[in-house]
């Protein structure tokens, strides 16, 4: 049978794809209130706050931001942050659209997938 980890009806979902940064930047958010989520994502896109670069972190440089999470390596991934500021946009809507309470939603899960590869497209 199908197994789902959660109630459905307090839950508000969406999908979409990223890299390595974008991988980043999602475990960073995780747990964390929409609202504070959201103020988080927009200090990274001004290099107010890092992303810790914990998993795919060879050749990233050191910064003094990423002391707030106990880790030396941080960056400050823009597209990614952007992408996500618009994936909670999204996620927010679905769920006041379901009637939930936006203020407090909390980003239990995250995941972020690989896109599919394109194949059988040489331009001669």
């Amino acid at each position: 049978g199908i197994r789902k980890s959660h109630d459905p009806q307090s839950l508000a979902d969406l999908e979409g794809h990223g890299g390595p940064n974008t991988r980043e930047t999602a475990q960073a958010i995780k747990g964390m209130h929409i609202r504070k989520a959201n103020k988080y994502l927009r200090d990274v896109v001004v290099k107010r706050q890092c992303v810790p670069f914990r998993r795919y972190n060879g050749g990233v440089g050191r910064c003094a931001q990423a002391k707030q999470f106990d880790w030396t390596q941080g960056r400050w991934p823009k597209k990614s942050a952007e992408f996500l500021l618009h994936m909670l946009k999204n996620a927010e809507s679905n769920a006041e659209l379901k009637g939930l309470d936006v203020d407090s939603l909390v980003i239990e899960h995250i995941q972020v997938n690989k896109a599919p590869k394109m194949r059988r497209r040489t331009y001669r």
